[in-house]
């Protein structure tokens, strides 16, 4: 079966080489951009991130007496999980809107925690050189220990991308108040 001509294709060596010339070698490690409600842009390491879904707001069950920064929980696949707004978490001062179809969560988890974080938007999946990461400078003091650093591009008006630890957010103490 294997050697029926139907299943061989026939190749120029030469073809091959300009093909793999345009494959470019990735530097950095892969990360997912998004986007809080003020439009200020975050990354996550892709590493850190079990799942990104598009939630609908009627399936997050609100919990009574929970901290304000919990929107609720969801199932994911048997699962009960916390959503949380990270917006609010991190001080965001514009509020995240759940009147919508569909609220994009990131679920990430250490060990054997797992938190869904509610956002406005998602970005892109990019690969990110750690070795430019610079300390951030700018940060508020109350985020600043959920800050890894930040990567700064453009020379004019210079645009910072801030990589979240996503350890720090899940350890916080400010989910129980």
């Amino acid at each position: 079966m294997v050697a029926n001509s139907e299943f061989l294709v026939d190749t120029n060596p030469e073809d091959l080489n300009s093909e793999f010339q345009t494959i470019q070698a990735l530097e950095g490690e892969l990360h997912l951009r998004f986007f809080l409600p003020s439009n200020e842009e975050f990354a996550l390491p892709a590493i850190a991130i079990r799942e990104v879904m598009q939630q609908p707001p009627d399936r997050i069950t609100p919990i009574p007496n929970a901290s304000p920064l919990l929107l609720g929980t969801i199932n994911l696949r048997g699962q009960v999980i916390w959503v949380a707004d990270l917006g609010q978490f991190l001080g965001d001062p514009t509020t995240l809107n759940t009147d919508r179809v569909e609220i994009p969560v990131i679920a990430v988890e250490d060990q054997d925690t797992l938190l869904g974080l509610a956002i406005e938007s998602l970005g892109e999946m990019e690969w990110l050189n750690i070795e430019n990461l610079q300390t951030a400078t700018s940060v508020p003091d109350h985020i600043a220990p959920y800050v890894q650093g930040e990567w700064v591009s453009g020379n004019e008006s210079p645009q910072m991308l801030r990589l979240l630890d996503h350890i720090a957010i899940l350890r916080s103490a400010r989910w129980a108040t």
